[in-house]
């Protein structure tokens, strides 16, 4: 009987025994780089990787395969484009990512359309802020696609944003706020130092948390690139925030530390801060700070060219907020003293007999006389007020 003939190898096909003693196959044209195929010999997805090999296209261990939405990432990632971006947007786009990637990954980079950007958006739809930040990252993802010629059409493009809520965001803190706050942390804290800080600079809390003498110069200014869009914010060291920071404790790089003076990042800051406030009796975060700081400017009258450069916002959108509110609250005061001019109603008054509602006694007073009297009587600095 003769024996069956072994089948012929397929070509650029290698066998070999790792140093755990087990045959692995590899595929190498020439000199080219090796292939490792994991899947068992013989078996379809064995000549599927095998195929995949031979043209290039087989992703190593750790590696993209190439033309799926991981190696678009990947290639932007490492792109000039990419470079630009502020830190704290690289670091928010690539955790945004991570759960982009976990779901479509594997998928063609080609065959995303806008349909899938707005079924992205639809998810995020409890969170509009994550719906914007979601379209952000697409969107710088596929501009850069297009201009290196990886795609033909963003399907980004005509995408819009979802509309922002009629809301103020993180709740901001008041003078009333900062007060509770300072009488729980008096001067020589390091809490004390954390809310000062960025109540007198009107820095976010990410730059506050890395501010320090080396962004002081001679002349008493304070000059940072902030983390978020790198626009540069100069400010004066006002007096206040100077006693603070003498009365310390600081640290050597920044000004802000933890209990045993070391530095913190800005997510480990928050927390603390946030359960400094709430210790005080201010269930508010380290964000509302920075709205009170704004919202104080404006009263006095900061203009939004000031709050631009005072708060490192760009394109008047923010400043204008702060200045339309404290625009209508200076209007609404000065217009309030033109309703004297309506003239009082000469109706007759009822007879003191008929002034029985809820058997209260006939006034034999004008209504609200009183409280008029007693109020221009009132001395506010009786209560430390002014």
């Amino acid at each position: 009987m003769i024996a069956a003939m072994p089948r012929p190898r397929k070509p650029f096909l290698h066998r070999e025994r790792n140093r755990h003693g087990q045959h692995v196959w590899y595929v190498r044209k020439g000199r080219g780089p090796r292939f490792r195929l994991r899947s068992e010999f013989g078996s379809e997805a064995f000549n599927a990787e095998y195929e995949a090999a031979l043209q290039g296209k087989l992703a190593q261990r750790g590696q993209a395969v190439a033309g799926t939405l991981t190696w678009l990432w990947n290639a932007y990632h490492k792109s000039d484009g990419w470079k630009a971006l502020a830190p704290a947007t690289r670091r928010q786009r690539e955790n945004i990512m991570l759960g982009v990637l976990k779901l479509a990954g594997e998928t063609p980079f080609g065959a995303i359309r806008s349909e899938d950007i707005v079924a992205g958006l639809d998810r995020r739809a409890d969170t509009p802020s994550a719906a914007r930040n979601f379209l952000d990252t697409m969107r710088g993802l596929y501009q850069w696609a297009k201009a290196r010629g990886h795609v033909r059409s963003d399907p980004t493009a005509g995408v819009k944003p979802p509309k922002r809520r009629r809301n103020s965001g993180f709740t901001p803190w008041t003078r009333e706020d900062v007060a509770a706050y300072q009488a729980k942390w008096p001067l020589g804290t390091p809490q004390r130092v954390w809310l000062d800080v960025m109540l007198y600079t009107g820095l976010r809390r990410g730059d506050a948390a890395m501010i320090g003498n080396r962004h002081v110069t001679e002349d008493g200014v304070i000059s940072i690139d902030t983390e978020k869009t790198g626009t540069p914010v100069i400010v004066p060291m006002l007096t206040v925030l100077q006693r603070t920071l003498l009365a310390g404790p600081r640290g050597r790089e920044t000004w802000i530390v933890g209990m045993g003076g070391r530095a913190f990042v800005k997510e480990a800051f928050g927390n603390m801060f946030s359960e400094a406030a709430r210790a005080a009796g201010v269930a508010k975060s380290a964000h509302g700070v920075r709205k009170i700081a704004a919202t104080i400017a404006a009263e006095n009258g900061a203009t939004e060219a000031e709050l631009d450069a005072i708060f490192g916002w760009t394109g008047g959108r923010m400043s204008h907020i702060y200045t339309k509110q404290a625009n209508r609250a200076r209007l609404a005061a000065q217009a309030v003293e033109k309703l004297k001019s309506i003239p009082a109603p000469l109706d007759k008054v009822r007879a003191s007999a008929q002034n029985v509602f809820a058997n209260q006694p006939p006034a034999k007073t004008m209504v609200g006389e009183a409280e008029v009297k007693s109020a221009n009587n009132y001395n506010y600095m009786h209560k430390g007020e002014g």
